[in-house]
C-alpha cells in the first residue's frame, strides 16, 4: 500500500506491506487525511518520530473481529493506550503511561491508504456529516478539551490567540458561551472568515492593550505566543496552551508567580460532542478547506498546509 513516511530518508510516499492486525484491532480503509501542525513539527524534530504519519482522518472498516463494524464509516481517537497502567485504572486513558499515538509516538498514523487501529478507538459517523467535514472530528475535540477542563463562565473575557484552523475552531466553539470574546490574529483573509460568523477578531499589532481576559488561549504554533498570553491575562487567570512545537524559547516566569497565574496544558478531548456539532452544523468547517490532494501530491499538500494563509489541507487517499 502506498504510504506518507517520515523517516532517515526524510518526508517521502512508498510502498509499505499492509498492518498486520493485533487483537481487538480493525483494518480501516483511509478515504481522507487531514494535515495538522503536529505532522509539519514532526518532520522539524517533534517527538524523534518515525514511519506513517498522520492522526487525522476518516475511514470505512474493512476488517474486524465484530462484523457489525465491517462497512462503517469511522474516526479514531489517537491515543491508543494499555488498560493496565495506574493512570488507565483510573479512566485517564488519554494519559496511559504505556500509551502509543497514531502518526506521533510508537504507531504508524493514517497517511497511507489502510491502518489498522484498536476498535475500542473507533467512533462511526452519522450520514449528515461528509467525509471532508469528519477529518476535523479530532481537532475539534481538542477544542472541547478545554471545556473538560476549566469551568467557563458567561461572565469570562476569553481571548484565543491564532487565527489558524485551530484557533478559528476554539473561536466558534468558545465565542458564543461569553460575554467577551476576541481572536487575535495576523492575516487578513482568516480573520475575514471569523468576521463573517460573527466573531470578535483583530491582529496583534491593532488589539489595545491591556485586555486582562480571564481565559488565554493559545493556539498560534508560536512559541513566543506565551509571553504575549502572560502580558494580557488578568492576575489569577488562566493560560490554557493548544500548539505543540519543536523549538525551545526562553521566557521570565516572575510574573506568572506575582500575578498566580495558571498555565493548563490542553490535549485531546472526547468525540463525542465534536460529532454532534459536525452532524448539526453548529460549528463550520467548510471554509476551513484550502485544498484536497491525492496521496501521489503529498509533498505539494505538504507545501500548501505550511502556507501562511491556508487552513486545513486534506490528502485523498480513497
Amino acid at each position: 500500500m502506498k504510504a506518507v513516511v517520515f523517516d532517515e530518508q526524510g518526508l517521502c510516499l512508498k510502498d509499505i506491506p499492509l498492518p498486520k492486525l493485533q487483537p481487538g484491532e480493525a483494518l480501516v480503509k483511509v478515504l481522507l487525511g487531514g494535515l495538522c501542525r503536529t505532522d509539519i513539527e514532526i518532520c522539524n524534530g517533534y517527538m524523534n518520530f518515525r514511519g506513517v504519519l498522520g492522526h487525522e482522518f476518516v475511514g470505512v472498516v474493512e476488517e474486524a473481529e465484530d462484523k457489525a463494524l465491517i462497512g462503517k464509516r469511522v474516526v479514531s481517537e489517537i491515543n491508543c493506550p494499555c488498560y493496565q497502567c495506574e493512570m488507565c485504572r483510573v479512566g485517564e486513558y488519554r494519559h496511559c503511561y504505556n500509551r502509543t499515538v497514531l502518526g506521533i509516538y510508537g504507531r504508524d498514523g493514517v497517511f497511507a491508504e489502510y491502518a489498522s487501529i484498536p476498535v475500542a478507538n473507533l467512533h462511526t459517523l452519522p450520514d449528515a456529516i461528509p467525509n471532508e467535514f469528519a477529518v476535523f472530528t479530532e481537532p475539534l475535540a481538542a477544542c472541547y478539551r478545554v471545556l473538560e477542563q476549566i469551568q467557563v463562565k458567561p461572565t469570562d473575557s476569553v481571548v484565543v490567540l491564532g487565527d489558524g484552523k485551530m484557533g478559528q475552531l476554539l473561536s466558534q466553539v468558545l465565542s458564543p458561551m461569553v460575554s467577551k470574546f476576541i481572536c487575535i490574529g495576523k492575516y487578513d483573509k482568516k480573520l475575514r472568515f471569523l468576521k463573517e460568523l460573527n466573531i470578535g477578531c483583530c491582529k496583534f499589532r491593532e488589539c489595545r492593550l491591556p485586555f486582562n481576559a480571564d481565559i488565554v488561549i493559545d493556539a498560534t504554533g508560536n512559541p513566543t505566543a506565551l509571553e504575549y498570553a502572560i502580558g494580557i491575562v488578568k492576575p489569577r487567570g488562566v493560560i490554557v496552551l493548544k500548539s505543540t512545537v519543536a523549538d525551545c524559547f526562553k521566557l521570565n516566569l516572575s510574573r506568572l508567580v506575582v500575578n498566580e497565574v495558571t498555565i493548563l496544558g490542553s490535549r485531546c478531548g472526547r468525540f463525542e460532542p465534536a460529532i454532534k456539532s459536525l452532524s448539526s452544523g453548529m460549528v463550520k468547517v467548510d471554509y476551513l478547506i484550502s485544498g484536497i490532494y491525492d496521496a501521489d501530491n503529498f509533498l505539494v499538500a505538504f507545501e500548501k498546509a505550511k502556507e501562511k494563509e491556508s487552513l486545513k489541507v486534506l490528502i485523498r487517499f480513497g
